[in-house]
């Protein structure tokens, strides 16, 4: 076995917001990946809106820098558990990871999902306490909480025997010593060079690339990024592309691309362990590897672990269909769907009997709402049903999904957070008083039990709480769950609401919508106190006449309304309403909009 010691290849692991994507900002930046006067985007690797909008790594993502004469290629991978699909491919293209944990928060739970199937796969970590700037920072207990989980999920010794790099990837330094503040990236660059293995393999053997991600050029169609396992990989070279289904193509390449910094650079030929994307393969799907003519020798591909929430894409048949959308068709939405499962392994899209419905799984609740906000900047216009969690057979006993809940509440909500997790099936596991008027608690919970109990945790904690989750495993069934107690203030009528209509209305519950917006029959418009759909008539008109009385014409005082995102609304339907998803609006509506057919179904 030959080593390539001018190559590393690593990807950076950490739970959302402790500064993974800025990390890697100066990495490139002390690299001299840019020039002294060019101008940069603070988190140049969240190249996404989405990403920008909310704050997280979505997709994982290949950059390099170059340090001493050795290329280092970086992986950038999500930090939340719902984008595992992402993090579990791209694993097989490194050789090690960088922890990074937060120097006041230490490990959190979406860091130990990420890590777990990290070491699993052989991977050896170098650990990055990050945020050491940070008040509060607790460094060396940090570390500690490190060890201890490695421990916890199964480290072998040479894992355990991890190297530390303090740093402040915002300030841009880093030091090996938690006393002493560095000035710059030169440690944890020498710390990647020394510790992180460089890759093995046979030079001058027969080809072999396994692919691990896809992306789309508008010239050259679709790029298939992944690793060179063995050989060498030159322009034009006749190869034999190993399909998953068992069966073998043969293939001529036409463009090899490298990584350079952020930019994808043209190549004649690539060698041992390189990261690369390679164009002219036509239906290329990750997981396939390509061979030499000479030694057809495909590698197996790592198992992704199954969807656990389903829900329905329905076209949209509301009264205002068509008026904002693009793409309103069942094909269109069909093509897109089928297509995005090209790239993202951890989503499954299955057709219904029914010729305008979808049925779509995928990892988690967050992991669907992306794909829906996704197709709506793409400008489709559709419907989307209530997620359901997928219930398996497992020896004959009925299974459901369970989530690790990881919660951090002010010591007053204790009480009232037990409680409704008490009532949603919940498990609790863990309770530990952190000293600074917080408590740590940790809980098995259905996956169903959590759908739409972020906003209730909200309320429960004056929004001073945090909650984590992550897919633990299936456990047998625990019985029903008492979906939202309330009941819909739903519109009576096809029209324009009004101040008159809307006084009136908000006497019945709380209102998701303000004057002049247009509503439909059927439409859900509030939230009611009871248990029963109420349906009001928010387009009422006050009668003009010629009388005036004392009183009658003061201005009506309006409540604001709750405006719900995405993701509210997602929480907030029940089984029987739908979420209308179009490029300007997010409204919620009946499944069937006529009152008297409803009256009808319920009878």
């Amino acid at each position: 076995m030959q080593k390539r010691e001018d190559l590393r290849n690593i990807a950076i692991i950490a739970h959302v917001d402790h500064g993974k994507t800025t990390l890697v900002d100066q990495l490139l930046r002390q690299s001299g990946v840019f020039r002294s006067n060019e101008e940069v985007a603070e988190r140049v690797m969240d190249s996404n809106d989405l990403e920008r909008e909310r704050g997280i790594t979505i997709l994982s993502k290949n950059t390099s820098v170059m340090y001493k004469g050795v290329k280092i290629n970086i992986v950038d991978t999500p930090g939340h558990a719902d984008f595992g699909g992402e993090v579990e491919r791209i694993l097989l293209m490194v050789d090690g990871v960088l922890l990074l944990v937060d120097a006041f928060e230490g490990c959190m739970p979406q860091t130990r999902f990420v890590l777990k199937k990290a070491l699993s796969l052989g991977k050896k970590p170098v650990v990055v306490v990050n945020k050491i700037d940070r008040p509060g920072a607790r460094a060396e207990e940090v570390v500690d909480e490190v060890l201890d989980l490695l421990i916890e999920i199964g480290a072998d010794e040479n894992q355990l025997d991890f190297p530390i790099v303090y740093a402040s990837a915002r300030e841009g330094y880093s030091s090996t010593d938690s006393l002493k503040k560095g000035t710059d990236m030169r440690p944890l660059f020498e710390t990647i060079i020394k510790e992180i293995p460089p890759p093995c393999g046979e030079m001058n053997g027969p080809t072999q690339v396994l692919f691990s991600s896809l992306d789309y050029d508008n010239y050259v169609g679709r790029i298939g990024i992944g690793r060179l396992e063995r050989g060498v990989l030159r322009m034009g070279q006749s190869l034999v592309l190993c399909r998953r289904d068992g069966s073998n193509k043969n293939v001529k390449l036409t463009k090899i691309y490298q990584f350079e910094g952020l930019k994808r650079v043209e190549s004649n030929s690539a060698g041992l362990g390189d990261i690369i994307c390679v164009a002219g393969v036509e239906d290329l799907t990750i997981g396939e590897t390509l061979c030499d003519q000479e030694c057809v020798d495909p590698l197996p591909f790592i198992k992704i672990d199954e969807p656990t929430v389903s829900m329905l894409f329905i076209v949209n048949n509301s009264p205002f269909a068509g008026r904002e959308g693009k793409y309103v068709t069942s094909r269109n939405i069909r093509d897109r769907l089928f297509k995005e499962v090209e790239t993202n392994v951890a989503m499954r899209v299955k057709e219904t009997d029914s010729a305008d419905r979808f049925e779509v799984s995928g990892r988690g609740e967050l992991h669907l709402s992306i794909l829906i906000e996704t197709m709506r900047r793409e400008d489709f216009e559709f419907s989307v049903s209530r997620p359901q969690v997928i219930l398996k057979d497992i020896n004959g006993v009925k299974s459901e999904p369970i989530e690790l809940l990881f919660l951090e509440v002010p010591d007053g909500s204790v009480g009232s957070v037990i409680e409704k997790l008490g009532t949603r099936k919940a498990e609790m596991l863990n309770m530990t008083a952190n000293g600074m008027g917080t408590t740590a608690l940790e809980f098995k919970i259905p996956s169903r039990g959590l759908m739409g109990y972020r906003t209730e945790f909200l309320t429960d904690t004056n929004g001073n709480g945090i909650m984590n989750h992550m897919f633990s495993d299936y456990e047998p069934y625990r019985g029903e769950i008492k979906s939202r107690p309330q009941g819909s203030l739903v519109a009576h009528e096809t029209g324009e609401a009004t101040g008159y209509g809307l006084y009136a209305a908000q006497d019945r519950g709380r209102l998701f919508i303000g004057a002049g917006v247009p509503v439909y029959e059927g439409m859900i418009v509030g939230v009611s106190p009871k248990s029963d759909d109420i349906v009001v008539n928010v387009c009422k008109k006050k009668h003009v006449t010629n009388m005036r009385a004392s009183g009658s014409d003061d201005a009506l005082k309006l409540t604001p309304p709750t405006i719900m995102s995405l993701e509210q609304s997602l929480e907030f339907i029940k089984d029987d309403e739908l979420v209308e998803v179009t490029p300007r609006n997010i409204r919620m509506r009946k499944e069937i909009l006529d009152k008297n057919q409803r009256a009808r179904k319920s009878k």
